[in-house]
């Protein structure tokens, strides 16, 4: 005789991972509305935090928290992220703990200036890189992989011209699967 599994552990078990939503607006529309219908779309990725940062004129700003899309985010809060380039992140913890401090997007200032990251995905060499790091002088703020992302792409930035090239020059020392 088999044994069924009741509905709880079912949905224990089922769980898939992060979503992420980006957008350019050329048309000076509210772009914060377009990444927060699209990460409310993907909720069923993430339901542990979510976030959207928002570039105008180099300038980001961003608002991100614990909890689901229709509960972070009000018309007050999104009234203040303008900008003609976001992204936005939905949750659901792989690596890192489930606080504040690792939502996303991950927002950090460097030499250059400001640079924001939603990723999804796990780097199976996430640990040894972050070490790797830390011993050159690295200081980490939350435990997302997301963040050794973001050091490896400032890292790059600072001796070369783009930041598409920046992150191209990041891509190699990553393993993993991501987006």
């Amino acid at each position: 005789m088999m044994k069924q599994k009741d509905s709880c552990q079912i949905k224990e078990e089922l769980h898939e991972e992060c979503g992420v939503f980006g957008a350019y607006n050329t048309k000076g529309e509210d772009i914060a509305s377009w990444i927060y219908y699209g990460l409310f779309s993907l909720q069923h990725r993430g339901q542990e935090s979510c976030g959207i940062a928002v570039s105008e004129n180099r300038d980001i700003r961003y608002y991100k928290d614990m909890g689901l899309v229709n509960e972070v985010f009000t018309p007050e809060n999104l009234d203040k992220l303008h900008g003609d380039i976001a992204i936005g992140h939905v949750r659901y913890s792989t690596a890192g703990s489930s606080v504040r401090a690792n939502a996303q997007p991950l927002v950090t200032k460097y030499v250059k200036g400001q640079l924001a990251i939603a990723h999804n995905g796990n780097l199976v060499n996430a640990v040894d890189l972050r070490e790797e790091l830390e011993k050159n002088g690295a200081i980490f703020q939350t435990t997302i992989d997301s963040e050794v992302i973001a050091y490896l792409v400032a890292k790059e930035r600072v001796h070369c011209p783009s930041v598409e090239e920046a992150v191209s020059r990041a891509m190699p020392h990553i393993k993993g699967a991501y987006s």
